[in-house]
């Protein structure tokens, strides 16, 4: 079959490969006709992801260091996994929404690699709310399993603004990849629940609506700011997830 045919599918076998290319710094061969409609596949990305991060976190566990110290080591690993592509959107995102004082001026500022005290502040509280978070879920039993849920269902939230705005920009990686079908976001957040629902029993459920919650919030207030989305817009998406899930997670098991 084609690419042109292929792109009539919802779900095709290359499709995970392209999203592990795209979301993370696996070397990783795919290709990229279907980036758009490969976007269901980000949450399988996020399970690849945190099941060897939570590699190195469980060795930690296993000699004897303190939970924070494991959960530094687990979250230092998503970084370092994903070329921390999601903390650059989300310090980006920070800086040129709140930094800038019309559209224009705020797609400039995201999109200069220099990083202001609006993105320093907003990476600093992502990785101690997620050190602290991941911390108070490593008593619990299969812990491994709460993280890997967590790290789909976020991921899950990207397509759903992908798919809920037009690109903010003409250029860009988001832009590139294109509008994101409806039905493929919503295949994203049904493999993230489904996948979920099977580690994590029904809390899967709860968080899965934080997630469409969080997407929601995040995707208003983009339009609002700067009209449309852009690839900073779609890794501020995950960060805020991530941190409202774990957030909700601690809560639920504390």
């Amino acid at each position: 079959m084609g690419a042109s045919g292929s792109d009539t599918l919802l779900i095709h076998p290359n499709d995970p490969a392209t999203a592990l290319a795209l979301l993370t710094r696996l070397p990783i061969k795919a290709r990229f006709e279907r980036s758009a409609q490969a976007a269901w596949a980000y949450p399988l990305a996020g399970a690849v992801l945190a099941s060897l991060a939570s590699l190195p976190m469980l060795a930690a566990l296993w000699l004897g260091l303190p939970d924070l110290i494991a959960a530094v080591i687990f979250v230092a690993a998503m970084v370092i996994l994903s070329g921390a592509m999601h903390e650059d959107g989300l310090a980006d995102t920070a800086d040129g929404l709140w930094g800038g004082w019309d559209k224009a001026r705020r797609l400039e500022i995201m999109k200069d690699s220099h990083i202001g005290a609006y993105g320093v502040i907003a990476l600093c509280l992502s990785l101690a709310l997620r050190c602290l978070a991941v911390a108070t879920l490593l008593n619990a039993e299969w812990a491994a399993a709460y993280l890997i849920s967590v790290a789909m269902l976020s991921r899950a939230a990207m397509p759903l603004v992908m798919t809920a705005l037009p690109h903010a920009r003409a250029d860009g990686l988001s832009h590139a990849q294109g509008r994101v079908p409806r039905k493929t976001a919503l295949a994203g957040l049904t493999v993230a629940t489904a996948f979920a629902y099977l580690m994590i029993s029904w809390m899967a459920l709860p968080l899965a609506g934080l997630c469409f919650v969080c997407a929601a919030l995040c995707a208003a207030t983009a339009r609002v700011k700067i009209g449309g989305q852009t690839g900073d817009i779609l890794g501020a998406t995950q960060q805020v997830s991530e941190i409202s899930l774990l957030i909700a997670l601690s809560a639920l098991m504390g």
